[in-house]
Order: structure tokens, then sequence, then C-alpha cells
């Protein structure tokens, strides 16, 4: 019986010890790293993952620009340089005889003027200048034209009593056409038709003095207009 005992005692002992080994070799034998724990995501619901975890995922390679291509500011700053003028040529048209054909003129050339101006010369023996207001219907009416003259400040005036300019109103003779012109301006400002106009005794010359693109056919534009002349002029003084 004692002898069974101590037998059993032994064999218990033994087993513990290779146990223990068993169980020290496999803690040696295992990994450090701990396995990835993959969560599940609820269902229904899709699991992040970076891009990088993607196959086939590389982000693409930005354009490249093509080496003609303009950046956007040059290209609107070439947009907004206007084009050039084209070349143009200033000539003057005429002499015309009278105002009914000077307009003629005018209508006639205004279509391809890109400026149009009409001016008036003396020819012959010039005595100065003159400027009137043209007649009234009537004495009374060229009365009362003179009293408003009066009023607002241009005094020195004549009411024409008979003639071809009856009841027209003269206010002033000057020597010169610049003087002439600048009253004639401060009358029309103030709101009275005045006029200014050359005095002698030859004939005044009407002419349109235009300015038009130089390819423009000159003798055809001259005979639409009705001048026995056609001159080139200085385009700086037909602004």
């Amino acid at each position: 019986m004692g002898q069974n005992a101590g037998m059993s005692l032994r064999a218990l002992i033994v087993f513990l010890v290779v146990l223990n080994l068993g169980i020290a070799a496999w803690w040696l034998s295992r990994s450090d790293t701990a396995p990835a724990v993959v969560e599940d995501a609820p269902s229904g619901i899709a699991r992040l993952q970076l891009l990088s975890e993607r196959p086939g995922s590389r982000p693409a390679p930005a354009p490249v620009a093509e080496a003609t291509a303009l950046p956007p500011e040059t290209k609107a700053a070439a947009e907004a340089v206007p084009p050039p003028a084209a070349p143009e040529r200033c000539v003057s048209f005429g002499p015309f005889a009278d105002a009914a054909a000077l307009a003629a003129a005018q209508t006639a050339l205004r279509p391809g003027a890109l400026r149009l101006r009409t001016r008036q010369t003396q020819t012959g023996g010039e005595r100065g200048w003159r400027v009137y207001l043209p007649a009234a219907a009537d004495r009374a009416a060229a009365n009362a034209n003179a009293d408003k003259l009066k009023a607002a400040g241009f005094a020195d005036l004549m009411v024409v009593g008979d003639g071809a300019e009856a009841n027209s109103i003269a206010l002033g003779r000057f020597s010169g056409e610049a003087r002439a012109q600048q009253h004639a301006a401060a009358l029309r400002a103030a709101g009275f038709e005045a006029k200014a106009e050359a005095l002698g005794e030859g004939r005044i010359a009407r002419w349109v003095d235009v300015a038009i693109q130089a390819d423009t056919d000159l003798a055809a534009a001259r005979r639409a207009s009705g001048a026995a002349q056609s001159r080139t002029i200085d385009c700086a003084g037909l602004r």
C-alpha cells in the first residue's frame, strides 16, 4: 500500500514537470506581434478604407499644360489691346456757291466720313466780318428779339428797317474772323441763332472738310459731292 502511494506521487511530479516544459516551449515559440483585429462594420455601412489600401489606387499625375498655352492674364491683356487704327486722309471738297449745294455735299459725304466739318472763305477784297441775327417775320418780332438781346446783356445791336435784310438785327462788325466767331458763339450760348459772315466785294466759297479712310476712291467721292475741286489738308486741324 505504501509502495503504490510513492509510485503515484512520482508519476504526478513527472507529469507536472512535462506539462511545465510544454507550456514554456509554447510561450517561447509564440509571435510577439498580436494579430490585427478587424471589427466588422454594422450591416449596410461600408468600412472606411485608406486610399493607399486600394489596389492600383495611385493618384493620377497632374495634367501638364501645353507649352504653347498663354497664362490667363497674358491672354486677357493681349485681347484688350485695340486693333491699330486704319490709316486715314483728310480732304477738302468745294467750293460750293450756296448753302443748298453745301448741304447736299454733306449728305453725300457723311456716310463714308470719319469726321466732317464745313467752313467758308471769302474770295476777293475782304473788308471784315459781321455778326447778325437773321430776319424775323415782321418788325414787331424783330423788336421783341432786340429787347431779349438787351436783357441778356447784348446792347450793341441795330434792327435793320428796310432792304433785303429788313427785320434782321446787326450785332457788330469785326476786322477778323476769330473775334466774329467768338461773339457769335457767345450769342448762341445765350440762346440766340446768331451767325458770323465775311464781308467784302468778293463772293463766299463754302467747303466741306472730311477725314476718310486712306483707300477711299477720292474721285468718286468728289463726283458724289458735286464739288469742282478736292484738296488734301492736314488732319491735325480736323479733330
